[in-house]
Order: C-alpha cells, then structure tokens, then sequence
C-alpha cells in the first residue's frame, strides 16, 4: 500500500502540513466524489475498514476506504485514515500502469470550506496490479476531528471528498450520503409449523416493519451454498431494496437465535452485521 502522511496537529490549529508544504483550503468542493456519514461514532467499531460505493474519475474505478480509528495494519492510532482504492483492476490489461494525482478532501462546516490534502513530495501515485490502493495514514488526529469548533464532525456528521487525477482527464462524479441510525431493537417472532415436512429450498416470513422499513426472513431448510445438506440457513432481507434512495445503506446489527422448546439447554444464537443496499443482497 502506498502511503502518503500528513503530521500530527492539536486541537484547533487551522494549519496541516503534508510533506513540507502548509494544506491549503478550498472554496469549492470535490470534483469527483463526495461522501456524506451521519452518526459517524457508530462507525467507531468497524472492524476492517469501511468501504464507500465505487466512483469514477480518469476513465477508472475508484473507493474510499474509511479508517475511523486508524489504520491498525499500519499501526496507526487516534488519526483518522483514509486509503483510496483501485476497484475493477482485475479487468484491466497486463501490465497495466495508471499514474494519479490524488487529493482529499475534508469539509469544516463552521466555515464552508474545504480542507485539501495531498503529498507534495510525490508528483503522481502510480497505480499497478501490485499497488492498487494509497492511503493518508494520519489524515487528522481524532482529538482535532472530534472537536466541534473546528467543524470536522458537527452534530456527528462529517464530510469527505476526492479528486483523482488521471492523464489530466476531468469528470464529474456521483455523490453517496450514508445515513447510520442509533441503535434501535426490534424483536420478530417466526413460529415454523410441520418443519419436516417442507418441501421448498427456501420460504419466508411475512413482512415485518423496523426502523422505518419492511423486512422478512428467509429459511433454507436444507442450508445454502458450501452448508447445504448440512446446515439450515437463515437470513434477514429487505422486503423493497429499491426503495432505498440512490446511494443509501442500513447498517444492521443481527441476531437469530433458534428456541429451544424443551426448557433445558441453550437457545442456539448466531450473531452478525450487514450493510443492506439497494442491491438487495443478504
């Protein structure tokens, strides 16, 4: 992974130096990619980073890639990391090279402006199969991004951005807005009569209403891919993925749990998390 670092800052300091050179700031915001998260402490557990929806710029496919706490793999701590990625290069040709001018963004809403990073020292990041993501390994220290009156994170939300540069080209991009809701519980009872006797690869639940949306549950008596003849599977959907706006996602803490009826011995419970999208997959 390439690495492009910025120096640690304290709290409240309006300058960032990266490389040698004082981060300016911009009126204007990314050309190619924004990315909007409300409630950002709920991403504070994610565990291997988040990625956001794919964006294009320079005829190629790009991701951030949000490290809240830092980048553990770079043993990297109390920064906020940020790692664009390459997506879609196992469909490029052989021996492909793709030369970037990266910049990131970060808005302070105080003021309306944007903070702008990028690696002085380095002319162009050169993407190829064997390099196919660079990160800011400390893009801003979580006492400064966390503190309010220097408009990183208000109200916690916060906003990011990118501009990657190929050959010059220029493009507009998409915009993606991640809405995360405080922990909300909700319980669904699935009672399965004559289980035995079932006779389809999978059924489902009737629809049931949580936090706003339609969900079922979907059962494969008989599992499900590498389990199947072994296991039973169980999923949760959504009823209408479609009607999630463009762009946005449902992050969903899950837990299933099969009763035992008998009294005695324990309930079996398998825990887990998805991002639900428009794609509908669970």
């Amino acid at each position: 992974m390439g690495s492009l670092t910025s120096s640690s800052a304290v709290a409240g300091d309006p300058c960032f130096i990266v490389g040698r050179a004082p981060v300016p700031f911009s009126d204007s915001p990314p050309t190619h990619y924004t990315l909007k998260i409300e409630s950002f402490s709920l991403l504070k557990n994610w565990p291997d980073g988040f990625e956001s929806e794919e964006f294009k710029a320079g005829g190629y496919e790009w991701k951030l890639v949000l490290y809240p706490n830092g980048n553990k793999e770079k043993n990297v701590k109390d920064h906020i990391s940020v790692c664009l990625k390459m997506a879609g290069a196992d469909l490029l040709q052989p021996g492909w090279e793709v030369f970037v001018d990266f910049r990131l963004f970060l808005l302070d809403q105080n003021k309306g402006i944007y903070l702008v990073l990028k690696d002085e020292n380095i002319n162009k990041m050169c993407f190829h199969a064997a390099m196919l993501d660079a990160s800011f390994d400390r893009v801003i220290p979580l006492e400064a991004f966390t503190d309010p009156s220097n408009g990183y994170l208000v109200g916690d939300t916060c906003v990011f951005g990118a501009e990657v540069f190929v050959c010059k080209e220029r493009r507009r991009g998409k915009e993606e807005c991640i809405t995360l809701n405080a922990r909300l519980t909700f319980k669904h009872p699935w009672r399965i009569e004559k289980f035995s006797k079932l006779k389809y690869e999978w059924i489902e639940s009737k629809p049931f209403n949580a936090v706003g949306m339609k969900w079922k549950l979907v059962l494969y008596p008989k599992g499900r891919f590498g389990g199947k003849g072994n296991y039973v599977a169980l999923y949760l959907a959504l009823v209408d993925p479609k009607s999630l706006s463009p762009g946005s996602k449902i992050l969903t803490e899950v837990t299933c749990r099969i009763i035992n009826h008998e009294g005695h011995g324990d309930h079996f419970v398998r825990k887990g998390k998805h991002l639900f999208s428009t794609s509908g997959s669970f």
